[in-house]
């Protein structure tokens, strides 16, 4: 489980990833919003612990980039527990927020929370999974386990015609048929393998040999793995 920490204070910031390992997270620290956001633009974590008063911004910069592009609980901490600041944080989609000091079971058990109403957002009816891949279709989202695959509108329009036709071998014909370019583009056979190899890369665990996208010599491919 993996864990950023934006945290200016070095003495909090070594307190919480010393706790945090110990509890068998993977914890992340960064010291100001500019890092916090580089880091988070290159991967992305289960949970967010966030610092309000950054040496260069706010805590409230990065929760808004986070809840507009991933799909993960941030929970303030903060020497600010007045209403004012705590209801900005919550109406700009923070899921909690702790007051330092703070114990750290507290924090933890604040943390389990909070990836419990995620995992139970996961496993709603809106979700469809494939293996270890679980597709969001109301939000339009895929993850792969609990981080999110970002894809681009072909590559998930992709995804939607192997999911809906799921077990059935489909031709390369129907597959182009299927992810058509919606301003009218013409999606060539050359096209569509990029397309095929780009998908496998980013959600099978072992591209070379796909357990998700199968390919079915001769006649095209097909979803395999288990559905839920």
């Amino acid at each position: 489980m993996k864990v950023l920490v934006v945290e200016d204070d070095k003495t909090i910031a070594d307190g919480l990833h010393y706790s945090l390992y110990s509890e068998g997270y993977e914890v992340s620290i960064c010291e100001n919003k500019q890092k916090a956001l580089d880091t988070i633009r290159q991967k992305s974590f289960d949970i967010y612990l966030l610092d309000l008063t950054l040496p260069d911004g706010s805590g409230y910069e990065i929760c808004e980039y986070v809840k507009e592009n991933q799909n993960a609980p941030v929970i303030f901490l903060t020497a600010c527990d007045d209403e004012i600041h705590v209801v900005r944080g919550l109406d700009m989609g923070a899921d909690d927020y702790i007051t330092k000091p703070f114990r750290i079971r507290e924090l933890i058990s604040r943390m389990k929370s909070s990836l419990k109403h995620y995992q139970k957002e996961l496993s709603s009816t809106d979700i469809m999974k494939i293996g270890n891949i679980a597709v969001n279709t109301k939000l339009a989202k895929v993850y792969k386990g609990t981080e999110e695959v970002v894809l681009t509108s072909l590559e998930y329009r992709m995804l939607l015609a192997f999911i809906n036709n799921k077990g059935q071998v489909l031709s390369r014909n129907q597959l182009l048929e299927g992810i058509w370019d919606l301003e009218g583009n013409f999606i060539n056979n050359n096209t569509l393998s990029v397309y095929i190899k780009r998908l496998r890369e980013k959600l099978e665990d072992d591209s070379q040999n796909p357990k998700i996208i199968e390919t079915v010599r001769g006649l095209g491919y097909r979803m395999g793995g288990s559905h839920g």
